[in-house]
């Protein structure tokens, strides 16, 4: 009986230990699931923290995907774009050439013909060189070496020195000198070397799209007003001939010829419009950022600075989009009036004389108005004073 009871008793204390046991383990399992879910949502934490996470850097991350589709669409369709820039303006030459310039010189007196041909010549070899020198000019590249350099950081991407004002191109994999932007109507970037040819491109593009849109304004009139007619009279030329019996004869209707110099002219017309309003609007753009000494990139650059800036209290709010060099007029003491400046800005006027070459008076004829394949001051790798800016202002805040 004794043995049974201690048998009994000994059974009980093992199967007390195996609850207990089984208990202690269940709690460190638990224990340790939560020691893991912490650690991993810490590591988490660690690797997305980032002191300057915002808005438009989590709307950056989101269309990633779509800037990856749009360079690789990019790098295709260049040579397209390209080509459609050639057609669409060697189709507009020629109809101006074949069906406008003998109306010319039939109708027009000898002042305004000369005044034709030469200014719309001289447009035209003004569009053809800068084009062919953007799509042909390469925008500077920094050397791959790394002792050439010095006080230079490291692109990211490519692993190699990145000067001041460069910029990697995701759509030529490149670091280009002064990147602007990549234009897939040159099929090549805009940056250092090659700037002043896309601008002088744009420009001179827009005045002959609105030298063509002003000259053809009453021809256009003349000929969608003929295209109508020829509608109405084809309209009238079909219920005739439904009712039309042996003795009836049609009306007349234009020739061919009529009909393709009637469409030409207003082909050539609503495309010269709508160029010059787009184009315009970027031409404008870029000659505000000329203005101000910067480049699209270094726009997006200094509009984050200058509002960090802001928010931490170093710049002065009323005064921060001022142009110049000058200081601002006020009653605040200095330390408060410190005003974001464009480090690579010399004023507006001399901002135009370094971005178009001119350094002397005569350059505006040889350099601006007459085709010239000068280079642009500096190698794009140091950015020391040019020598047509006389003085040089230390700015009161610059990046």
């Amino acid at each position: 009986m004794r043995s049974r009871q201690r048998m009994f008793a000994a059974v009980m204390r093992l199967l007390l230990k195996c609850l207990r046991l089984g208990r202690r383990r269940r709690f460190k399992l638990v224990r340790q699931v939560e020691q893991l879910w912490h650690y991993g949502h810490l590591c988490l934490c660690s690797l997305l923290y980032n002191s300057f996470t915002n808005g438009d850097v989590v709307l950056d991350s989101l269309f990633e995907p779509v800037y990856w589709l749009v360079d690789h669409v990019t790098r295709w369709f260049g040579v397209v774009f390209v080509a459609l820039v050639i057609g669409l303006t060697s189709s507009v030459v020629a109809i101006v050439y074949i069906c406008l310039l003998p109306l010319i010189l039939q109708t027009y007196t000898p002042a305004w013909i000369c005044w034709h041909l030469a200014y719309g010549h001289w447009n035209l070899i003004m569009i053809v060189f800068h084009y062919y020198m953007a799509i042909t000019t390469s925008p500077g590249h920094p050397p791959q070496a790394k002792n050439d350099l010095t006080g230079i950081s490291i692109c990211r991407k490519c692993i190699a020195p990145k000067p001041a004002r460069t910029h990697h191109c995701s759509i030529c994999n490149r670091c280009v000198l002064k990147m602007d932007h990549h234009c897939p109507w040159l099929n090549n970037c805009v940056g250092h070397y090659n700037h002043r040819y896309f601008f002088s491109f744009c420009l001179f593009m827009t005045m002959g799209c609105i030298y063509c849109s002003i000259s053809g304004w009453e021809m256009f009139r003349d000929a969608y007003a003929a295209i109508e007619r020829m509608k109405l009279l084809e309209k009238e030329r079909l219920q005739v001939a439904a009712n039309q019996t042996y003795y009836q004869t049609p009306p007349p209707t234009f020739s061919f010829r009529q009909r393709a110099f009637h469409k030409s002219v207003v082909y050539l017309w609503v495309l010269c419009s709508s160029v010059a309003l787009a184009l315009g609007a970027l031409t404008l753009w870029h000659a505000a950022l000329i203005t101000r000494g910067e480049t699209s990139i270094e726009r997006h650059i200094n509009r984050k600075e200058r509002q960090r800036l802001q928010k931490k209290g170093k710049v002065s709010t009323a005064h921060s989009m001022g142009a110049g060099w000058g200081r601002a007029r006020c009653d605040v003491p200095l330390p408060v009036l410190q005003v974001f400046r464009n480090p690579y800005s010399y004023g507006s006027w001399d901002n135009w004389k370094v971005f178009l070459g001119v350094d002397v008076p005569r350059h505006w004829l040889t350099r601006v108005l007459l085709p010239s394949p000068h280079l642009p001051h500096g190698t794009g790798l140091s950015w020391d004073l040019p020598p047509c800016v006389m003085e040089q202002r230390t700015p009161l805040l610059a990046i």
